[in-house]
């Protein structure tokens, strides 16, 4: 670890990694009760009034100028919208699990991405890594694809989309840095995760009364409150702030923690099954993970 920048940048990536970890199963336990953009559009509403209501207050300072509007709609393209397009969709059709283990490779399309966008050169033991961490996917996957729905391919899919959106967010997260404070790049993500998905979510579910009513189910409204509060406002500040203080490859390394809190959670409260070949795809892609983010670029075996 750096000693100029301290530890909290590290323990900000921790406490973010951890609270991304439990909410595949909120997301999960959310999707019995809520569709999928009704919860995203609730999700990121809850976030966006709390933002505003912390700025009304004075607790945080927003300044958005037109020098920060393109970076900081880059930002919010890739994340939340394009990334929980495909990550909510992955969730409903697999599982909590699976899905924290999947986008556990964002590291590994973070070194991608920088590698095509920014002409970073990856080490071989990089791009083995990389493979390696495909291949692990595939083996997490099978105990799905073999039941012979297409619905879970379709999932996984869907979860790979996210990776790479989330990969191309902490690129362009760490350009908007530049010009854009951690709280400022927090505030436009939620707002526009609010707009989107609730313009979607009254359009697929055009009734309000349905549409909010659906938060008078507890267990609806203690995930959309984790969801909302925890997992966008506060995860967020925290990824933002680390993201601000050290690379993102650093910052990915702490990401490891979101499969195992994944993985636990599904397990404990969904009783969720993890096969013998999933938890080898999984150690496969931990990994490939741990080697992409830890090999120095351009260095060979």
């Amino acid at each position: 670890m750096k000693n100029s920048v301290g530890k909290l940048p590290y323990l900000a990536a921790a406490a973010s990694a951890t609270i991304f970890g439990f909410s595949f199963l909120f997301t999960k336990n959310a999707l019995d009760t809520l569709g999928m953009n009704q919860l995203v559009g609730l999700r990121f509403m809850t976030a966006a009034l709390l933002m505003w209501l912390l700025k009304a207050l004075k607790l945080i300072k927003v300044e958005i100028n037109t020098r920060k509007i393109k970076p900081l709609a880059l930002v919010a393209l890739f994340q939340p919208i394009l990334y929980f397009v495909f990550e909510t969709t992955g969730v409903d059709l697999t599982s909590a699990s699976e899905a924290g283990i999947i986008v556990s490779l964002i590291p590994v399309a973070v070194a991608f991405s920088a590698a095509v966008l920014l002409k970073e050169k990856l080490s071989k033991a990089q791009w083995i890594a990389v493979f390696a961490s495909v291949f692990g996917v595939v083996l997490i996957s099978l105990p799905g694809l073999r039941s012979g729905t297409g619905s879970h391919l379709t999932g996984v899919l869907a979860l790979l989309g996210a990776v790479m959106a989330g990969g191309l967010y902490n690129i362009y997260s760490k350009k908007a840095s530049g010009s854009a404070t951690p709280i400022e790049v927090t505030y436009v993500m939620m707002w526009a995760g609010a707009i989107f998905f609730n313009v979607v979510g009254l359009i697929t579910t055009p009734n309000p009364v349905t549409y909010f009513g659906a938060l008078a189910n507890l267990n609806a409204l203690l995930a959309v409150l984790y969801l909302g509060v925890l997992s966008s406002v506060i995860a967020f500040i925290a990824l933002n702030y680390s993201l601000s203080k050290i690379s993102a490859s650093e910052a990915a390394i702490f990401m490891n923690l979101t499969p195992i809190v994944s993985v636990f959670a599904g397990i404990t409260f969904r009783a969720e099954r993890f096969s013998l070949i999933q938890f080898v795809g999984s150690v496969i892609i931990l990994l490939g993970v741990w080697v992409v983010t830890t090999a120095k670029r351009g260095e060979n075996f």
